[in-house]
């Protein structure tokens, strides 16, 4: 129920005359749980019951720490086009070692939080580009911004994927230098 609030009758000079009006938010979706939806979808951890609900990026640490599934690069290779090779070379590991790993081989924590960088760029992207392909697109493509560099070329870094984040940023509010 509104509040009611008494108007007085006069009202000071230094005071705005407004009409009274009850401001409404409606409940927006949460912008970071379509982020996690969708980071979970390309590691192909979607339905995964074994971890509580992901409400924020600390919560990201515990899945980090135990490890991801071996099985999740394979998502993420459906999804984002890249192959085992540059896989395991984001990931720091041989290509031959990847794939001698079983599905269930639960990855290090730092290939781990280095393919939840990757899935979160990959959906920032699809996010602001529009649809995957657009992206995959752009981060095969070279770009002026990036010192006419392709964009693949920073997914070995965490500063590189942070500089990319940024880059998608700017791409999202029409900067593009």
């Amino acid at each position: 129920m509104a509040k009611k609030y008494k108007i007085p009758d006069e009202i000071p000079q230094h005071i705005l005359k407004e009409p009274v009006a009850t401001y409404v938010t409606l409940a927006q979706p949460n912008p970071f749980a379509n982020l996690v939806q969708s980071v979970l979808q390309i590691l192909g951890m979607g339905g995964n019951a074994a971890h509580p609900p992901i409400q924020n990026n600390a919560d990201f640490i515990d899945i980090i720490r135990e490890g991801v599934p071996r099985k999740s690069i394979d998502h993420l290779m459906e999804n984002t086009g890249l192959t085992v090779s540059e896989i395991s070379t984001i990931i720091r590991t041989s290509d031959r070692t990847l794939r001698r790993y079983t599905a269930r081989h639960k990855l290090n924590p730092e290939q781990s939080e280095r393919l939840i960088e990757l899935a979160k760029l990959y959906s920032r992207g699809k996010e602001v580009f529009g649809n995957m392909e657009s992206f995959k697109h752009w981060i095969g493509s070279k770009v002026m911004a990036l010192g006419n560099k392709k964009p693949i070329e920073f997914l070995d870094t965490s500063l590189g994927i942070t500089l990319l984040m940024n880059e998608l940023g700017r791409i999202e509010h029409g900067i593009f230098a």
